[in-house]
């Protein structure tokens, strides 16, 4: 294969205040090994990365964000020159509507609200763009209703193919998960390394 593809990954940050952020426990292990599966593939490599400590391989060139906001500009940016994405990042979906410039402090015991508001939608802003020539790979961390909600969010966000796996994916070496495909059918279930499940989400997209 060749080509250039673009791999997010890793988690995003909302800062509430200068210190303090709204974040999740992903770890880029995941976009590491997929970008690893698609270099060995013959791809050239972008990944669009959010704040993690994993070393992504040296052939691939990784650009840095933080917030979700940051990583879609990237994304929209690259987008264009590539003919596939695979979206293992977990961006935050919400973001504080009103940060504050200085530290929150802490007034006795009384309870603190935040506002939240969306944030925009990577996937889908990629889904609703895609050419004829491109493809996107889209993952999906459910607790409940697995198949379902990730069948739905396939077809909202258009994508090729969905990886649905749970919360024990996250920081984790290992990975149990389902694949489907633009059917809503599942076309691989795979359990095993994250280097494994990356090689055939790898050769499911090339096949």
């Amino acid at each position: 294969m060749s080509g250039r593809i673009l791999i997010t990954s890793g988690p995003t940050r909302e800062y509430l205040d200068p210190v303090r952020y709204l974040s999740n426990a992903s770890s880029g292990q995941m976009g590491r090994c997929l970008a690893a599966a698609a270099i060995d593939s013959g791809y050239e490599v972008i990944v669009v990365s959010g704040p993690v400590d994993v070393d992504y391989p040296a052939q691939a060139t990784v650009i840095s964000v933080e917030t979700t906001q940051q990583m879609l500009d990237a994304v929209v940016e690259q987008w264009d020159q590539c003919v596939g994405i695979i979206a293992a990042a977990a961006p935050c979906d919400f973001r504080p509507a009103s940060p504050s410039d200085s530290k929150i402090k802490r007034n006795g015991d009384e309870p603190l609200s935040i506002s939240l508001v969306a944030n925009p939608d990577i996937l889908k802003t990629v889904g609703d763009s895609k050419q004829s020539h491109q493809w996107s790979i889209g993952f999906a961390l459910e607790t409940e209703n697995g198949i379902e909600n990730a069948v739905a969010k396939l077809k909202r966000k258009n994508c090729d193919l969905i990886v649905l796996n749970s919360p024990t994916a996250i920081n984790a070496a290992s990975s149990e998960v389902k694949i489907i495909g633009s059917d809503g059918a599942v076309v691989l279930e795979a359990n095993g390394s994250k280097t494994e499940i990356a090689a055939s989400i790898l050769k499911l997209m090339c096949s």
